[in-house]
């Protein structure tokens, strides 16, 4: 299973060869594309680490998939997330990490 958190450190690595180049700017024009994709990976991987709530959407998610292993997960996956409960689940779970913290 390709997890949210292996995904974080293959994105982190990127980061942090960027940061050590120090600044991607002097990539030529022919490289913008390239440029543009790293950018966009940091600017991302940013968000992740400031939004944890995305990993708890995203983990639990993938967790009832596997568990309950439905035939139909477009529909399985609007039933998860348009359920009524979800916040309340996501904000407790997002307690429970910060008191392990």
């Amino acid at each position: 299973m390709l997890s949210v958190r292996r995904v974080s450190e293959d994105i982190c690595r990127i980061y942090e060869s960027a940061q050590r180049i120090d600044s991607i700017t002097f990539l030529p024009s022919s490289d913008f594309h390239l440029k543009w994709k790293i950018q966009t990976r940091i600017a991302n991987e940013k968000y992740l680490r400031t939004h944890k709530e995305v990993e708890w959407l995203i983990s639990g998610f993938f967790r009832e998939i596997f568990l309950k292993r439905p035939d139909n997960i477009l529909e399985f996956a609007a039933d998860y997330f348009t359920d009524p409960r979800l916040p309340s689940k996501i904000h407790m779970q997002l307690i429970k990490d910060k008191k392990v913290a």
